[in-house]
């Protein structure tokens, strides 16, 4: 995971040394060696997602050589789901990335026990609408976690709760419901000690306001000034991810209509794909990549 960025951008590489002298950790070492199992870990992971995403970035504007500060002055506004969401700040410049990535590495740790003492599921809905995704939430006692894209939610909660939607979803609408493989249940109640605890992390750490706005997942309202920024990523623990209205705002307010995923994969491509789609999506997670978007943001 990113060793192809620290083995292609000095940039990156700079980025992957700066983690780990600031955790006093191999992150990198279980990034790019392993076991999955430890890098899947909730603790590990998040911090690893947003090193890959800020890393991708890093790259981005090392190639474009003097027009760097021309693609920095372009950037409208930014959104990231769930974890990506403090990544977003982090590129924003909200918060620097030493503490951003402290940060991270605090909530993932929180999430990580939340789950051991909470256990909960997940559960992704195909087909259907954000209306009967609620309903059938409300009706099995879980929430909605995510509502990523048109026909595709998920809900978050106690296992017996997920498996009674699971068995219900058919009947109310939706085309597919699948069980998740997930350490609990994010983005829901049962979260809530996670998110007791980050609020006095966010509370301590150094933030300024954004030099554009983050599009916040708990509110899909733009994120312009520190107090609020800490407010709604403390509410985005437990709150749902509204990322189709997030999409539709950068999309609608800001006219925001070339996209660039930045990290692993390009799942929200395809999430942005079926919410905006006129838009122009780049994911940006290895050299390859890199070298696309810095010729697309050259022409």
């Amino acid at each position: 995971m990113g060793r192809d960025l620290k083995d292609s951008s000095p940039a990156a590489a700079a980025l992957f040394a700066r983690a780990d002298a600031c955790l006093g950790r191999d992150l990198t070492k279980i990034m790019w060696e392993g076991p999955k199992e430890e890098l899947t870990r909730t603790a590990n992971c998040q911090p690893a997602l947003y090193l890959h995403g800020l890393a991708a970035l890093a790259a981005v504007r090392e190639s474009l050589d003097n027009r760097a500060a021309e693609f920095d002055a372009a950037i409208v506004g930014a959104a990231g789901l769930s974890l990506g969401e403090l990544t977003a700040h982090a590129a924003a410049g909200t918060v620097d990335f030493e503490n951003g990535l402290k940060l991270v590495e605090r909530r993932g740790e929180l999430m990580e026990e939340a789950c051991r003492l909470a256990g909960g599921t997940m559960a992704a809905l195909l087909g259907g609408d954000a209306p009967s995704a609620l309903a059938l939430a409300e009706a099995c006692g879980v929430e909605v976690a995510n509502f990523n894209s048109p026909g595709q939610y998920v809900l978050s909660g106690a296992v017996d709760g997920i498996t009674k939607a699971v068995a219900q979803a058919r009947d109310r609408g939706f085309r597919k419901a699948v069980p998740l493989d997930v350490a609990g249940a994010y983005h829901s109640r049962l979260m809530e000690p996670a998110r007791t605890r980050l609020a006095e992390a966010l509370a301590t750490t150094p933030m300024d306001a954004p030099r554009f706005p983050v599009i916040a997942n708990f509110s899909a309202e733009p994120v312009r000034d520190p107090v609020t920024a800490r407010d709604l990523l403390t509410k985005q623990v437990t709150g749902s991810v509204r990322w189709i209205e997030s999409i539709e705002r950068l999309a609608k307010e800001f006219g925001v209509m070339l996209f660039l995923e930045l990290g692993p994969g390009a799942v929200l491509a395809g999430l942005v794909g079926r919410i905006v789609g006129a838009a122009e999506v780049i994911s940006i997670g290895d050299p390859a990549s890199v070298a696309k978007a810095a010729e697309r943001l050259k022409a």
